[in-house]
């Protein structure tokens, strides 16, 4: 906790288990709270008055599927004991004037007479369980509840403080919850951990708080967990978004400003080098917008400024290709261009794909190349002889061009003169990582950044705020048609089978054809839907018994999954089965169909993905979306959108306004905690604008981040990011 400098972040930083106790502190984990500042920017799921109800149809279709731990307040409709002794249970019917739910207490005859006399002291009261589902209509089995009445509250889990809050505030909070938290003990221990704040003064500056226009912190807190009125919980809700708003912006407009006090080798154009013959050999003519993004990126490497700059494009709009000119372009001055990939799979393919757009210019000492650089690949899994021989390369300058994964990050890597650092799918890396690979000597080498997921201007303020931007809008004229349709494999199974024919139809047109599946093996009790493994097993004895079929995934080893790459890539195999690691970076113009099992599994942009490794060749191609979600679910709904167009930036924002941004900042992966609690990036644009600009100023009054609540502020970020990039290297 020493590396705060504010009395508030200090105390905001303090372990849970210090308040809590350890085994407190353990169960909140599960709502992702593990400091004292994590639990008192936890918010109320629902905030009700005196007089409301939760609506419980909303409740029941936001969690239809699943099996969450909900919160409602309700009025108890009917009660009836049923069954006979000593198998009695009592079933409430509770309702919201409209919507209607059961709820089922189990228990010995002399508690279920308990029960139904304290469930009879009001006909109002806050339930909280398991939401499951019993003949396909949805039930509360057995919740903890209170029922509300003029003097308190009564019920299964009585509590003194929670009596306190509900009788003295005219609001009541329904928390998130788990089975070993219920609404009513996170609000006491949520009142635990603000009794600690008392005293507290506020870190972010007066000025800046008049200039946004907020309440301080202690008021904002406050009036979200113990609001008088609904304006006091908006007031502080809109504080604490302001407050993730401008330590992202605050951050980001640091960074900035120390680009500008760094240097750069300028990387000037070379007369009949690389690049002049790079585009004489291109089978194809670049678009206009390859042709005026080529200028820019050449523009900015001839400054003595980083280039920090973001590539977006929709998938197949022919990023590489502006890519491996930018590189050329180092290498043409005798400097080095690293291509920083994911996965190794992405890292091999990138291999493979600029190697064929250089021909003889990527085989130096071919007989009749003058021209050429070599292409080194770095990866974690390669032998011992294999990366020592390529660190060799890398660090004597003979390697022009590296390709890598997180391996390229470590402190053993030596660069002779680092000029271009590319990251390909940005989203997957954190800004410390990216920035890794720039700091390792007195020049700082020029940044691009690549990404296919299209990005609302509201994200790339937050995720690429210290980034210019360029986009690409077309794909390349001659791409083919692809259409997308969705399979309902319960309702018509026989859909299902006419699959797998026409994936022989196409096998026999001389095509190839991607069945991706969300699962590795069909052991893996972390993981749901079919598998990859056991699908493999049950077409190559079945419908797809005659054809030369091919397994990838994640736990094969370099050297089979290098294997099985290559003769996808060579035609020697008619279909090839795989997770969702070809989602980017494989490129097989052959490849005209896709059949994606288990659909819903995978989110709008990571179909999008996986759709745009077909139709990348003049031949039509065919996506289908098996999936076993019943038609008004949502998850159904994410598919038809998806078959609906091939708009990336219309699904990007489809994709965003549907689910949590998981870590807007890049900074942390999936299934790990995010940075941004309550930040959502489309919704709450309004507030980014406001703290970038208030963000600006800050840097321009305060260069040297003396205030210690700014860079308190600014800390926070920082060390997510890095904590996050020491797990991942």
């Amino acid at each position: 906790m020493s590396q705060w400098e504010t009395e508030a972040f200090r105390r905001l930083g303090v372990p849970l288990d210090r308040v809590l106790g350890a085994a407190t502190a353990k169960a909140f984990q599960r709502l992702d709270c593990v400091s004292v500042g994590d639990l008192v920017h936890l918010l109320p799921r629902h905030l009700m008055s005196g007089t409301d109800l939760t609506d419980i149809s909303s409740l029941v279709r936001e969690n239809r599927g699943s099996e969450e731990y909900v919160a409602l307040k309700a009025r108890v409709a009917s009660m009836e004991i049923k069954g006979q002794a000593p198998r009695q249970r009592i079933e409430l019917i509770l309702s919201d004037g409209h919507g209607r739910l059961t709820a089922t207490f189990f228990g010995r005859p002399n508690l279920i007479m308990y029960w139904s006399r304290v469930l009879s002291a009001s006909d109002v009261g806050i339930f909280a369980g398991k939401l499951g589902w019993f003949n396909m209509a949805p039930q509360l089995a057995h919740p903890a509840f209170v029922m509300i009445t003029p003097d308190g509250f009564v019920g299964s889990a009585q509590n003194t403080k929670m009596a306190t809050r509900v009788a003295g505030s005219s609001f009541i909070g329904l928390y998130p919850q788990t089975a070993k938290l219920p609404t009513w003990t996170v609000a006491e221990s949520i009142d635990l951990c603000l009794a600690t704040l008392d005293g507290a003064e506020d870190p972010l500056p007066q000025w800046v708080r008049e200039a946004a226009e907020q309440v301080d912190m202690r008021t904002a807190l406050e009036g979200v967990h113990h609001p008088l009125t609904r304006e006091a919980y908006d007031e502080g809700v809109e504080r604490l978004l302001f407050d993730e708003a401008f330590a992202a912006q605050v951050a980001m407009a640091y960074r900035r400003a120390d680009t500008l006090t760094h240097t750069a080798v300028p990387r000037s154009p070379v007369v009949g080098g690389l690049v002049d013959a790079f585009d004489a050999r291109l089978p194809f003519t670049r678009t206009p917008e390859q042709v005026e993004v080529g200028h820019v990126l050449d523009e900015e490497l001839e400054r003595s400024r980083p280039m920090q700059r973001l590539l977006q494009g929709e998938v197949g709009s022919g990023k590489t290709v502006v890519a491996v000119r930018a590189m050329l372009r180092v290498v043409d001055v005798g400097g080095q261009a690293v291509l920083l990939a994911p996965t190794e799979v992405l890292a091999q393919q990138h291999v493979y794909t600029i190697s064929a757009l250089l021909g003889d210019l990527g085989q130096p000492g071919l007989l009749g190349a003058e021209k050429s650089t070599e292409i080194v690949l770095l990866t974690g899994s390669m032998p011992a002889a294999a990366k020592t021989e390529a660190l060799a390369k890398i660090a004597s300058g003979q390697a022009g061009i590296i390709v890598g994964t997180h391996a390229l990050l470590s402190g053993s890597v030596q660069f002779a003169d680092l000029g271009l650092v590319v990251v390909d799918e940005q989203h997957r890396f954190g800004v410390e990582q990216r920035n890794s690979l720039s700091s390792r000597g007195q020049n700082r080498p020029h940044i691009l950044v690549m990404t296919a997921t299209p990005i609302p201007r509201s994200v790339a303020m937050t995720v690429f705020g210290d980034l210019d931007i360029s986009t690409f809008t077309r794909v390349p004229e001659g791409r083919a048609e692809v259409t997308t349709t969705v399979v309902d494999a319960l309702a018509k199974p026989a859909w299902v089978d006419r699959a797998w024919a026409r994936v022989r139809e196409e096998v026999a047109k001389g095509r190839q054809v991607y069945i991706v599946a969300p699962r590795i093996d069909p052991t893996d009790t972390d993981q749901e839907g079919t598998s990859v493994v056991e699908l493999y097993e049950q077409l190559n004895a079945g419908p797809l018994a005659r054809l030369h079929v091919g397994l990838l995934h994640g736990r094969l080893s370099a050297a089979e999954k290098t294997k099985t790459m290559a003769d996808f890539a060579a035609g020697s195999l008619d279909v090839l089965i795989a997770t969702s690691m070809i989602e980017v970076g494989l490129d097989q113009p052959n490849a005209t169909m896709m059949v994606i099992c288990d659909a819903e599994r995978f989110g709008i942009s990571q179909l999008h993905q996986l759709r745009g490794r077909i139709g990348r060749g003049q031949w039509p191609g065919v996506c289908l979306l098996l999936t076993k979600a019943e038609e008004t679910t949502p998850a159904r709904e994410r598919l038809e959108t998806v078959a609906s167009t091939r708009d990336g930036f219309a699904l990007a924002q489809t994709d965003l306004a549907q689910r949590r941004e998981g870590d807007v900042l890049g900074l942390r992966q999936h299934g790990r905690r995010s940075s941004l609690r309550l930040l959502r990036v489309i919704d709450h644009a309004d507030i980014i604008d406001v703290a970038r600009g208030i963000a600006e100023e800050v840097v321009r009054r305060d260069p040297a981040m003396t205030d210690p609540g700014v860079a308190d502020f600014v800390r926070e970020i920082e060390s997510r990011a890095e904590a996050d990039f020491d797990e991942s290297t």
